[in-house]
């Protein structure tokens, strides 16, 4: 491709020079030779020894999230076989202060509604099911996402099957701009405060607690961008989008 000829002619380039240091160094006779003086270590500076340790963290933060799906069955076992609607169905009745007329979420149940054969397609909040093994036991795992109208966030689900249940093992809800799937990992992306930046949440499974976990949080630049306020491939499930039961907790920014 033309976008790579300035590349392989650089490297041409270094090649060129390299062979010509070696040719240079056939007259050596292996002789040792100093390289010049070695910058000083320096250790890392402890500052505040005698401050205080903090007795709570700043703010709580859910770093992990289970919950036995009520209400749903796993045919065989086989969590491809569980109907995505149904899933989000049994999270909106499971939490009404969320998904209720009055609940943050309300408009999402309305427009649950939508997503069945006939229905309006556009108007459905749910987004396609994905399925790989987060969890490690050899089986495929369910992940989720679905719109949380009327706000801007969006919910991210991660369900496994443990004795014959479905299990939400992941619930967050944030402003998305994207979400990737990396080996076992869930790494969600949002928007940051300043453009040309953003946050990059990973979640990792924990054994110990049986649930993905929250394990970093970086602060990323992804290009040029003048100071301002923001604005507001693994492989995809056959069948219709998905759903996700979302939980109240959202991760704040």
């Amino acid at each position: 491709m033309p976008a790579r000829r300035p590349a392989r002619t650089a490297l041409a380039a270094a090649a060129v020079a390299l062979l010509s240091v070696t040719v240079a160094a056939c007259g050596d006779q292996g002789d040792l030779r100093g390289a010049g003086e070695t910058p000083t270590a320096v250790s890392p500076a402890r500052l505040w020894p005698d401050l205080r340790p903090a007795s709570s963290p700043a703010y709580p933060y859910d770093v992990a999230t289970r919950e036995t799906v009520k209400g749903v069955t796993v045919p065989g076992d086989d969590i491809r076989r569980v109907a995505p609607v149904d899933v989000a169905e049994a999270e909106f009745a499971a939490h009404p202060e969320d998904y209720g007329s009055k609940g943050a979420y309300h408009a999402t149940v309305e427009r649950t509604r939508q997503c069945v054969p006939g229905g309006d397609a556009a108007r459905c909040p749910l987004l396609k099911a994905y399925y790989r093994d987060l969890t490690g036991d050899g089986r495929p795992d369910l992940t989720l996402g679905f719109r949380l109208y009327p706000t801007n966030q969006t919910a991210v689900r991660v369900y496994t099957v443990e004795r014959h249940r479905l299990v939400q093992v992941l619930a967050d809800n944030d402003a998305i701009i994207g979400v990737e799937l990396a080996g076992r990992a869930l790494i969600e992306r949002s928007p940051a405060g300043i453009s040309g930046y953003e946050y990059r949440t990973t979640w990792t499974w924990d054994a110990d607690q049986r649930a993905m976990v929250f394990s970093r949080d970086e602060f990323l630049r992804t290009g040029r961008g003048r100071h301002s306020h923001p604005t507001n491939k693994p492989s995809a499930g056959s069948g219709s989008p998905s759903p996700a039961s979302p939980s109240p907790s959202a991760s704040g920014r």
